[in-house]
């Protein structure tokens, strides 16, 4: 492990140390599996991701993915690409409180983001079983409840586009030369998985003033980390780490960390339920003590990625620190009503705080320092369209 020298106000140096930000993982060179740290933009001091043995990184694959990531035609109606709902301006989320999908169908849930991902222990908001990128693309490409890019039934129509198009052609035989037909689906998703491991961020004002500038961070912001770090408010339990979230894993990781909280968003008729199309993990355990556990998300460039929680219920930073201080909210009518505070499911780390206005902005401010604007206009992430 490596501990970097900083001049830093004492306690800014001992909340990073707590938050484990100071502490890097074995370097940003290559990840020992035929990538290298340019190939796969990783931020200095960041540890590597893992690779699928199977799906090694290579240039000509991150090219495809690009392309591929804001193809329409491969959703079955050629209206949507993954880029329609993962916008980079957006951190890779999107602004619509639900996701909708190619034939117009409205998700359940808000857009996820893909800042990062190639960390990301799970891949969706509640599904602790994806744990590779490549698992999860196949999901939006042919779910039919909800349908996403809706390519079931359509596969043939899809990849015949790709095949007669030279430009296809010819990127599809760079990136897999040794396949006699390399226009497949496995392909496609290998390729986009390949783009989405280069969409790392990690030069917000907060890395640099991480770094030894200590001009990088407002006094306000300084104080908010303070905040951030500390017991009183415990935000760095469940958003801890390099990446802002313990559903964190790297290439030195010895086992895999599947990290779910629930937040007491909801509590239907005070029975700890939350609504039958957003149960989270219990959708998968049918345990009752995975009722409303959901995934925290990563923090970088949180400022953009809103609205915010799984259902999109939050618009601002403000809405939701006063939803933490709280303690969780109170739904007061409709049917989904029950004051989410008491939810006998509820993470202990939401117990509830006080807050100042001026500790209320201090905080503020702090996320806002985690918005990376190279990483949300960099051109090698948008559409070479």
């Amino acid at each position: 492990m490596i501990i970097r020298k900083y001049r830093m106000k004492s306690s800014v140096i001992c909340s990073a140390l707590l938050f484990g930000l100071l502490l890097t993982g074995c370097g940003s060179g290559g990840d020992g599996q035929g990538a290298s740290s340019s190939s796969l933009n990783i931020p200095e001091g960041f540890p590597n991701p893992r690779i699928p043995d199977d799906n090694p990184i290579s240039t000509a694959k991150i090219t495809l993915g690009r392309h591929l990531f804001y193809e329409k035609n491969l959703s079955g109606n050629s209206t949507q690409s993954c880029g329609s709902c993962h916008q980079q301006s957006r951190a890779f989320a999107s602004p619509e409180t639900f996701a909708i999908g190619s034939t117009g169908e409205r998700h359940p849930r808000n857009t996820n983001t893909l800042v990062n991902a190639a960390f990301n222990s799970t891949l969706t908001w509640a599904n602790p079983n994806l744990l590779t990128i490549e698992r999860q693309i196949f999901v939006p490409l042919f779910s039919l409840s909800p349908i996403e890019l809706g390519a079931t039934g359509k596969e043939e129509e899809i990849l015949s586009k790709l095949r007669n198009s030279q430009e296809y052609s010819e990127m599809f035989n760079a990136a897999f030369p040794d396949q006699e037909d390399p226009v497949s689906f496995n392909s496609v998703v290998f390729a986009i998985a390949s783009f989405v491991r280069t969409l790392n961020s990690g030069n917000s004002p907060y890395d640099r003033f991480v770094a030894g500038d200590a001009t990088q961070l407002s006094a306000s912001a300084k104080r908010g980390l303070d905040l951030f770090s500390s017991e009183r408010l415990e935000c760095h339990h469940c958003h801890g780490g390099f990446n802002f979230t313990h559903s964190t894993t790297h290439s030195n990781d010895q086992t895999i960390t599947k990290s779910f909280h629930n937040t007491g968003l909801y509590n239907i008729r005070g029975t700890g339920d939350y609504p039958p199309d957003n149960t989270g993990v219990y959708e998968f355990s049918q345990d009752r003590n995975d009722m409303g556990k959901f995934r925290a998300p990563s923090l970088r460039n949180v400022e953009v990625s809103g609205p915010y929680m799984h259902d999109g219920s939050m618009k601002t930073l403000e809405e939701v620190i006063d939803f933490y201080s709280r303690g969780g909210r109170n739904v007061r009518s409709g049917p989904f009503r029950g004051d989410g505070k008491t939810n006998p499911f509820k993470s202990g780390f939401v117990s509830g705080f006080s807050l100042s206005e001026t500790e209320r902005t201090d905080l503020v401010n702090f996320l806002k320092s985690l918005t990376d604007q190279e990483f949300l206009t960099n051109p090698a992430f948008s559409d070479p369209n």
